[in-house]
């Protein structure tokens, strides 16, 4: 078909991000819709939220907050995040000036780059790293410098990231619970990377969206327990992973005050704030701490009831320390390629997972994929009984 726009001519443009196409979530989803498969590649739960939550931003809205909030957040939302940081991990921030709600965590990562990463700084990532890292890094003509996580464990090479850091170091992306792999960082993880950084400017730019979902009686380590990365973190948490409204794109960064302060000049101007009546209806939420402290409780049981139907598979389990995704090697089972693997069982079996090598810069290909059992026990064993052919 002709449009207009082809008669007139649109004007050639360079573009910003020249190895951004069509990711593999759109490709693998697009894949399992065509093949009716039960889809496990894709990050959030199929289940609904607490009805409560909703009623509280339905109330939010019946009573009149449906304008603009202050540019930072809603005061009781952002005082609720305060009072939540400070019972977990003993940290005290002041909601006023060091606790700012964004919509939803990527934006809250796009924006601390572009807060504090110049033409010419250097940001390191972890690989396997998910996958907006990269591109906010490239936006803001920063150039990453991609370190990997030690392959089969996944846990962190802190000679690597010595190895890495220089004086163009501006920032390190850290992601603990850890997407893709389901690692968790250790305390002595944590302290040796407060302890590699502290003769070093470089920020921390710590990605916690999955805090509430550690397993078999493990702490989340958040950078707010640790005062030397305190000091240096932007803390980004998700209320969409949370509470199973992914959704609704509310998420919050703690940060000091001089960092935040850097961080509201990037957000006044690339969103100026966010959904008003679902901020009410968060903060009245969160009156309540039990739904998001019983949360490491309810993924562990999807994760027991997944692994437990993997294991009558020739898959290998990896372990799944937190977050809600369960990866597996898949040496026993094909000689694909992961990527090929996963068209494969998506197409045969019908079940949809990801390929790690999509995580990667360099497409590092170990032979594991990714599955997400954020899903009705239902999904579950319908995706179980399929695999059950391996």
């Amino acid at each position: 078909m002709t449009t207009s726009f082809d008669r007139v001519g649109t004007p050639a443009l360079k573009t910003k991000l020249p190895a951004v196409g069509t990711t593999i979530f759109s490709v693998m989803s697009a894949l399992a819709a065509e093949h009716r498969a039960v889809n496990l590649g894709q990050g959030f739960p199929d289940f609904a939220c607490d009805p409560a939550l909703v009623r509280a931003v339905t109330d939010a809205m019946q009573a009149g907050h449906n304008q603009y909030p202050p540019m930072p957040g809603v005061p009781a939302l952002r005082g609720a995040v305060a009072a939540k940081i400070e019972s977990l991990y003993g940290r005290t921030y002041d909601a006023a000036t060091e606790i700012t709600i964004t919509a939803g965590a990527t934006q809250a990562i796009l924006t601390a780059v572009l807060a504090v990463v110049r033409p010419g700084d250097e940001v390191i990532v972890l690989e396997p790293a998910y996958d907006s890292y990269v591109p906010n890094i490239e936006l803001a003509g920063g150039t990453v410098v991609r370190v990997p996580l030690t392959p089969g464990t996944f846990r962190p090479d802190f000679d690597r990231i010595a190895a890495a850091l220089s004086p163009r170091t501006r920032a390190i992306i850290v992601n603990t619970p850890h997407n893709p792999s389901a690692t968790v960082w250790t305390q002595g993880e944590m302290l040796r990377l407060q302890e590699l950084l502290a003769p070093t400017e470089v920020l921390v730019i710590s990605d916690e969206v999955y805090e509430h979902m550690v397993f078999d009686g493990q702490q989340h380590h958040s950078a707010a327990r640790f005062a030397g990365l305190a000091a240096r973190s932007f803390i980004v948490s998700s209320f969409g992973k949370t509470f199973h409204v992914t959704g609704w794109k509310v998420g919050y960064v703690a940060a000091p005050a001089p960092l935040t302060a850097e961080f509201r000049k990037v957000h006044q101007f690339n969103v100026f704030t966010v959904n008003t009546p679902t901020q009410h209806g968060l903060a009245a939420y969160m009156a309540d701490p039990r739904p998001a402290l019983d949360l490491p409780a309810f993924y562990q049981r999807k994760r027991d009831l997944f692994r437990q139907g993997l294991a009558a598979t020739r898959l290998t389990l990896l372990p799944s320390e937190g977050s809600y995704f369960q990866c597996v090697d898949i040496s026993r089972v094909s000689d694909l390629p992961e990527a090929e693997f996963c068209q494969w069982l998506t197409r045969e079996l019908g079940v949809a997972a990801i390929p790690l090598s999509a995580f990667y810069g360099d497409g590092f290909d170990q032979r594991v994929v990714r599955f997400c059992f954020a899903k009705q026990d239902a999904t579950l064993h319908s995706a179980l009984e399929r695999l059950a052919r391996l």
